[in-house]
């Protein structure tokens, strides 16, 4: 966590939040903005991976933080699932669904890298300095 002066600065949380508006982009057209619940739950999980970095990121613990990256990395799981809905409803073509595929696909892996660092790390957050 010492790496880090804001979770800002987090590169998977920038990634995540630039997928949340490339979602939110795609939710507002077409027979997609007609579906509400899948609209509303892509949005949610979408926005809950860079809300649970810079949640866990902000209590301070690296024990909270890595739980919370686990949480963001669900999310990012649970975006990829809804992201096959969409193109099984024809939300979403087949380009497009492949492209944010690739994007979730990279913060899962950058939030598994952070675990995995955190976890092997000596770091205890600054709360307990």
């Amino acid at each position: 966590m010492s790496t880090f002066k804001s979770f800002e600065e987090i590169e998977a949380w920038q990634k995540a939040r630039s997928l949340s508006n490339r979602i939110f982009e795609v939710t507002v057209k077409g027979s997609f903005a007609r579906d509400f619940e899948l609209k509303d739950q892509i949005n949610g999980s979408s926005g809950s991976v860079m809300d649970n970095i810079a949640e866990g990121y902000e209590r301070g613990g690296t024990r909270e933080f890595i739980q919370f990256l686990s949480i963001a990395k669900g999310s990012a799981g649970e975006t990829r699932s809804q992201l096959y809905r969409a193109l099984d409803r024809n939300h979403i073509a087949k380009d497009v669904h492949d492209e944010l595929q690739i994007e979730v696909l990279k913060i899962g892996k950058q939030l598994s890298t952070l675990i995995s660092y955190l976890k092997s790390s000596t770091l205890r957050g600054v709360k307990y300095k």
